[in-house]
């Protein structure tokens, strides 16, 4: 599916498009009442629920992601699948949303960029360093490597075509909900922050501390394809 196909099919819904995957937070009271939430969306799923659907359990939300696993990507069925687990917790009493309202946070991703004038010569030391593989689909010589537990962030290398030894190497890029971006951007500038640059706004804000140290706040909108 399209970036905007798959952020129409469950927005409403109260699932998030981000990076690849369809995500949604359940709150809940207990993590027995996340267990529950997770043992739900499991069974919506089905027999897809192996190759489609990952989640996180933690006292007060349990944290759903759907991707096509074999092509690391949404697919129409993700978006089916995402359909059928926020029917399924409605009918528990339950709600699945981006995890605004009370909760600490939305949902989101991050991954960590990484400059370099030879991707293929330092993305094999990261690969082995942080015990991470391939991402599916890759081709191993310049995509990103991944945690294959879906525990941390991925990583990603940039071209460069010249020495920057005046600014960082190394920066995060914080993947937030479309519909939350300029509010997470706005926080980030009163405490302390400053624009660096928004020329590819909103696909990527470029943002940067006091000292700066820089990060992008992206989302799925402004990108090709």
């Amino acid at each position: 599916m399209s970036r905007q196909a798959a952020s129409d099919a469950v927005g409403d819904l109260g699932w998030r498009y981000l990076l690849g995957t369809l995500r949604t937070a359940v709150p809940v009271a207990t993590v027995g009442r996340a267990a529950e939430a997770v043992r739900i969306a499991v069974e919506a799923c089905g027999a897809d629920a192996d190759g489609h659907l990952v989640a996180d359990v933690r006292p007060g939300q349990a944290v759903l992601a759907l991707q096509s696993v074999r092509a690391a990507a949404v697919t129409g069925r993700d978006a089916e699948l995402a359909h059928r687990i926020s029917a399924a917790l409605g009918a528990a009493g339950l709600r699945t949303e981006p995890g605004r309202g009370e909760a600490p946070r939305s949902v989101q991703l991050v991954e960590i960029a990484i400059d370099a004038l030879d991707i293929p010569a330092v993305r094999p030391f990261w690969k082995a360093v942080l015990g991470y593989a391939d991402e599916a689909e890759a081709d191993g010589q310049a995509d990103a490597v991944v945690d294959p537990l879906g525990q941390g962030p991925a990583v990603w290398f940039q071209q460069m075509d010249a020495p920057r030894p005046q600014r960082n190497r190394i920066h995060f890029d914080v993947c937030v909900p479309h519909d939350e971006a300029d509010a997470r951007i706005a926080a980030a500038l009163a405490a302390g922050g400053r624009l660096v640059s928004e020329d590819r706004a909103p696909a990527f804000t470029v943002l940067a501390d006091a000292e700066g140290n820089e990060v992008c706040v992206t989302t799925w909108q402004g990108r090709e394809g």
